[in-house]
């Protein structure tokens, strides 16, 4: 798949990493549909992106809606790279079950509906490329990463099934697990730490561009941590 003639969508584009993976395709000129649950940004987007603002991802008549939206706007979709999410960190002792709740419906629900409602035009477009955000945190969970790190092995277990499911209809499924993101917030919340250690958003969505790359053709089912020097 050649970046400058496809079709990529986006989901939690207008967060950090979102922007920055959305400004780095379409500096590579493809079309970038940038999609959020927040009302889209007025200034400060790129060239080539879309914004698709007010989208719940984890309704699957939304989903729907927006797909059939994106493929009639820009013609078709050949990819779709799954970034919505949050984090919480809460003990079970002391904590509430609706916080496993919500890490499931905003970390893995979101994901598997956005997948299902781009697959009719992942397919058509006979080279299609999903990529989804794992997280390392989720290999090994520590004190209060229960909820967390249970929806992001979610991520890591949707993305080998779907690759096995479409490796014969021409769409690769693959999955990055970063480890401590470069985020302004995560430097607030950590003010003491070796930032030049963690991983620039920058870096993390060249990683992407290339799985969505003819060079990635026959990389499908992967989980490739993305650490920096964690």
């Amino acid at each position: 798949m050649k970046l400058s003639e496809s079709v990529i969508a986006v989901s939690g584009g207008f967060g950090v990493l979102g922007r920055a993976v959305a400004a780095t395709l379409a500096g590579y000129g493809t079309t970038v549909a940038s999609i959020d649950f927040a009302a889209a940004p007025t200034t400060g987007q790129a060239p080539g992106i879309r914004l698709y603002g007010g989208v719940d991802l984890a309704d699957e008549e939304a989903a729907n809606s927006l797909m059939k939206r994106i493929a009639h706007d820009a013609g078709r979709l050949d990819g779709l790279i799954n970034i919505a999410g949050g984090f919480r960190w809460e003990k079970l002792d002391g904590g509430v079950l609706e916080t496993w709740d919500s890490m499931y419906r905003i970390n893995l629900r979101t994901a598997v509906v956005a997948c299902k409602s781009a697959l009719p035009y992942l397919v058509k477009s006979g080279n299609g490329r999903i990529v989804n955000i794992g997280a390392m945190g989720a290999v090994k969970a520590g004190a209060g990463m229960g909820a967390y790190a249970a929806s992001k092995a979610g991520i890591f277990k949707l993305t080998e099934a779907l690759a096995e499911e479409l490796k014969d209809r021409g769409v690769t499924v693959n999955a990055i697990l970063p480890s401590m993101i470069d985020t302004p917030r995560n430097r607030l919340d950590m003010p003491d730490a070796d930032f030049s250690r963690w991983v620039a958003p920058s870096a993390i969505a060249e990683v992407i561009a290339f799985l969505l790359s003819d060079a990635a053709g026959a990389v499908t089912g992967a989980l490739i941590p993305v650490t920096g020097r964690v």
